[in-house]
């Protein structure tokens, strides 16, 4: 079973890959939701990992409405993934109303697939206004994976939901359970929701190892802390799937 790694550095897709993770999705801004990754750190993440890259891209923080220049953005960086030797790309874009936006996410799924590029639908999906109609959308789109904590804040909150999802989608879709993903939930997750892969952060946070701090402009904590996935998690989680 694919066990997935959230990471929004170089550092972190190292320490998955060495853990055994089976594919790496690349971000950055994790504690805004995730947002596309450099260029510079998408082509080095992807010349130095054995293991499948995923992009996520999303050019900003915030909704999931996209005006015409976001949209043109995103096919841009699409085409830099293809272009890197990517393996696939994370999307998601919603009408003003709560639908899944079909048609410019087909599209978008349509310039991955000229680079033989699979595409995930991220948790854009959970704010969707109808899960069950969000699922058949997105299999339109043609997208090989929703991404989704059924619709709350984390995926053992919407463990009866992901397990509707599933069970609905069959084998047209992957439902790909994440967020809040612990050593302590994930087997309950697998055991009563069927799920065929698993997404997570599994991140530890590590001190800052600067050793001056400009007392003038006040602690913050997130400054001197460096989140990563940790080894020994994503260990854990391996050992529970089948």
């Amino acid at each position: 079973m694919p066990l997935e790694i959230c990471t929004d550095s170089f550092a972190g897709a190292q320490i998955a890959q060495i853990a055994g993770a089976h594919r790496i999705e690349l971000c950055t801004g994790l504690s805004e939701g995730g947002m596309t990754p450099s260029s510079a750190l998408i082509s080095k993440v992807r010349e130095n990992m054995a293991i499948p890259v995923y992009i996520l891209i999303r050019p900003r923080s915030g909704d999931f409405l996209y005006s015409h220049a976001e949209f043109e953005i995103m096919k841009t960086d699409i085409h830099h993934c293809g272009q890197c030797g990517c393996d696939g790309v994370v999307i998601g874009m919603l009408l003003p109303d709560g639908q899944v936006d079909i048609e410019h996410c087909r599209e978008l799924v349509q310039i991955a697939q000229a680079y033989s590029m699979g595409v995930t639908f991220h948790r854009a999906f959970d704010r969707s206004n109808d899960l069950f109609h969000a699922l058949e959308e997105v299999i339109h789109t043609g997208c090989e994976r929703i991404l989704t904590s059924g619709g709350y804040n984390t995926a053992i909150e919407g463990v009866e939901v992901l397990r509707q999802l599933i069970k609905q989608a069959g084998k047209r879709i992957i439902i790909m359970p994440g967020a809040g993903v612990t050593p302590e939930n994930a087997e309950t997750l697998i055991q009563t929701t069927g799920l065929r892969e698993l997404h997570g952060t599994f991140r530890s946070f590590y001190p800052s190892k600067m050793q001056y701090r400009n007392e003038k402009l006040g602690h913050r904590e997130s400054e001197y802390t460096t989140g990563l996935p940790d080894a020994e998690k994503i260990k854990k989680i391996l050992h529970l799937l089948p």
